[in-house]
């Protein structure tokens, strides 16, 4: 596909999976997730014919310009869509497939310092959260949501629901029956257990405090009665 066909894509994807889009020109003119990867692609292709340094230095512009930082060497597939995208880091091995779409504030990192395969891979339609870390040569599986905020540093599988941190999965989704199984959360649980213990505790506590209150309204006059015998 030619780097002009995969940005019509790239605006296309836009116009779908962003309901404030009203039109083409829009998109164009005031997406800066849209500008970020126009520049990639450039500085992807130039990498790829072996020009030295400027890819970098259009990676660098891009970063200034958008608040997109993304390593011209990341492989980004088409279409693919950064709502609204500041914060957005994408490191050198990344891979990313089709139909892919993830918000701002997103990390795509890597934890080693070899020249290896060290940060994450998208399968196609995966969809990423505000604020989520995706660390490691992990890869995300088809499908995959990724809740905001989360941190995934392992695998996950096809058409799974993952929140937390660590970062765990939720849900499944069954594309076959259109349907969305939800699992066990042992920490959610935990947590609305904490939650009814702590709203019984408030309770008792308010009942200890008006009982107080309604026998510090009987005790005057019995103090008033002993200072008399007195």
């Amino acid at each position: 596909m030619s780097l002009l066909s995969r940005i019509r894509e790239d605006i296309r994807f836009a116009q779908e999976r962003d309901p404030a889009a009203t039109n083409t020109a829009e998109v164009i003119l005031a997406y800066p997730g849209v500008h970020a990867l126009v520049l990639h692609r450039l500085a992807h292709l130039l990498l790829h014919w072996g020009v030295p340094i400027l890819p970098r230095l259009i990676s660098h512009a891009n970063r200034a310009l958008t608040g997109i930082e993304i390593h011209p060497g990341a492989e980004l597939g088409s279409p693919f869509f950064i709502d609204h995208g500041m914060g957005v880091v994408i490191g050198e091995t990344t891979v990313v497939g089709e139909r892919c779409h993830i918000h701002q504030g997103v990390t795509l990192g890597g934890t080693s310092t070899r020249r290896e395969k060290r940060h994450p891979t998208l399968r196609d339609d995966v969809t990423v959260g505000a604020g989520a870390q995706i660390i490691g040569a992990i890869t995300l599986g088809k499908g995959a949501k990724i809740g905001a905020g989360s941190v995934v540093v392992a695998n996950v599988p096809d058409y799974a629901t993952v929140v937390g941190v660590p970062g765990h999965v939720v849900a499944y989704y069954d594309p076959g029956n259109d349907t969305v199984l939800r699992l066990p959360d042992p920490e959610h649980d935990r947590i609305e257990e904490l939650e009814k213990r702590l709203t019984g505790l408030e309770e008792e506590l308010s009942g200890l405090e008006a009982r107080e209150a309604a026998s510090a309204r009987r005790d005057p006059p019995q103090r008033a009665q002993l200072r008399g015998n007195e």
